[in-house]
């Protein structure tokens, strides 16, 4: 009889199938960077669902998030929408393939027309994208999960396999991103503008202008320290300074298109200006003060002239954001700039270039547009801007408002300062006063102002024992009105109360 020997059966070991999915996920994410990164016209998905986002969160969810996380808001939704997507294909993983592409293709397609909600975006860039990134993610899935022959029948193989793709998933996402960062800037061409030489100067700020008090607010804040808050995503408009023009329409004399060198050609002159954003909070940082360079609103808009029944401004920045203001704003005597320079450099690409609207005495949601492309004369009721229909009112002067910037928290006993700033654009500030531990309100002192549009700081000499103490602040603005005392939140016109903060002393 003969005997015929059986090879050994050879075990087929399948990945895990949430763990593949996840990283399918990855992959699709990744994909989709690096495609937007290597063609400046493909849109990222991710920063088009986090517009998405940005556009249609509710109300409450918007102010909760600016609230927590201050700045890092766009950067924590970011993050968030990707773990999202991670558990998302977690779920997908364990799924059958008809499932897995279905779900993929939606990925693709909604993130996709996500992204083309961008005015200037392409719809077929976007969904180009979208396709790429779908058949990325449902390939690389099927892969992992795929069984394979397996001398060992540990994980060490899909482990081996899911760390490459891992890998490559980060390195494919921050080349994508570097690429993109790179095009931005270089379509901006930044680097080559020269501002020219303001007909009006503003004088530097000097030791009776900043108090210089440790602790306190600088009088003027750097660029790089200057709040940012506005709809877009991590990375901000790309403008391509070559192509970029401002168009004066709607309700006008006649239309007039301008292209940045027609802006820089026209008589510049230099302010000291603060504003704030109505999502501040009685206390908070989302407000600052620079030195802008720009050509008076009034200016420009006298070139298309005020057209019969134009009430409102309506200023459309390159990513379809949009504010409006009184047109009497532009014409009441107060600092309106179309700004085209921050502290005596082009504007950060963070803070609007290559021009941006600063008008002062309003909050920014009605009247700091950033990238700004379009400015349209209609009628009040005739439109209503970004955040309106969102629940905040249409008229938004800024609030009187006053800040303890030092001591916070702790504090040694012995000489020290209270100190902070105040502001009120357009009326100045002519009073503040501090109150410790519901005493008697004691004046401060307050630093020469640059401007009426511009905020002070105060200062108050203290000698405090050990113990613990609660301080307050009020301020009064130069029409003689003193901040109310009654707390509301930002919604729907701005924060108010006195700031107050408890202090230990040791």
């Amino acid at each position: 009889m003969q005997i015929t020997e059986q090879s050994p059966e050879v075990e087929r070991t399948p990945g895990p199938p949430a763990a593949a999915g996840a990283l399918g996920v990855a992959a699709a994410l990744a994909a989709s960077e690096l495609s937007a990164g290597l063609v400046d016209s493909v849109p990222s998905l991710v920063l088009g669902i986090a517009t998405f986002v940005i556009d249609t969160v509710p109300k409450p969810i918007k102010d909760w998030a600016i609230a927590t996380f201050g700045t890092a808001d766009k950067l924590v939704l970011a993050v968030g929408i990707v773990v999202v997507a991670l558990a998302l294909g977690m779920a997908v993983g364990r799924a059958g393939k008809g499932v897995r592409a279905a779900v993929f293709g939606a990925f693709g397609l909604i993130a996709a027309l996500a992204a083309a909600r961008n005015p200037n975006t392409s719809v077929v860039a976007a969904l180009a994208n979208g396709a790429v990134s779908a058949a990325v993610g449902f390939a690389v899935t099927g892969w992992l999960k795929r069984p394979r022959a397996e001398a060992d029948p540990s994980r060490r193989a899909f482990l081996g396999r899911a760390g490459a793709v891992a890998a490559l998933a980060v390195v494919a996402a921050a080349g994508g991103r570097y690429l993109a960062e790179r095009t931005r800037i270089m379509l901006a061409r930044r680097d080559e503008v020269v501002l020219p030489a303001a007909v009006e100067v503003v004088g530097p700020a000097d030791a009776a202008s900043d108090l210089a008090v440790e602790g306190i607010t600088p009088i003027i804040v750097s660029n790089e320290d200057f709040y940012r808050i506005d709809t877009a995503p991590l990375t901000v408009p790309q403008v391509d300074l070559a192509t970029w023009t401002l168009h004066l329409k709607g309700r006008v004399g006649r239309e007039v298109s301008l292209t940045y060198q027609d802006i820089l050609d026209m008589p510049m002159v230099e302010r000291y200006i603060t504003i704030s954003c109505v999502s501040n909070d009685v206390g908070g940082g989302l407000v600052g003060n620079a030195r802008w360079l720009g050509v008076p609103l009034k200016d420009v808009v006298d070139l298309a002239g005020v057209g019969d029944g134009a009430e409102q401004l309506v200023a459309r920045s390159v990513d379809d954001f949009t504010v409006g203001f009184p047109i009497d704003a532009v014409y009441d005597g107060r600092e309106a700039l179309l700004a085209v320079g921050m502290n005596g450099e082009p504007l950060p690409f963070e803070h609007g270039f290559p021009a941006r609207l600063v008008v002062s005495g309003l909050y920014g949601y009605v009247s700091a547009t950033k990238w700004l492309q379009d400015i349209e004369l209609t009628t009040w009721d005739g439109f209503d801007a970004y955040w309106i229909p969102r629940g905040w009112a249409k008229e938004a002067p800024i609030k009187t408002q006053s800040r303890i910037d030092t001591p916070v928290g702790t504090a040694a006993a012995g000489p020290r300062a209270i100190a902070g700033v105040a502001w009120a654009p357009g009326r100045g500030i002519s009073r503040v006063e501090v109150r410790i531990d519901e005493g008697d309100w004691v004046e401060a002192e307050l630093s020469d102002p640059l401007s009426k549009d511009a905020w002070i700081q105060w200062n108050l000499a203290w000698d405090p024992a050990p113990g613990t103490y609660v301080i307050q602040v009020r301020a009064t603005d130069g029409d003689g009105q003193t901040q109310t005392e009654a707390v509301a939140p930002p919604a729907p016109d701005g924060a108010t109360g006195y700031h107050s903060v408890r202090v230990s002393v040791a």
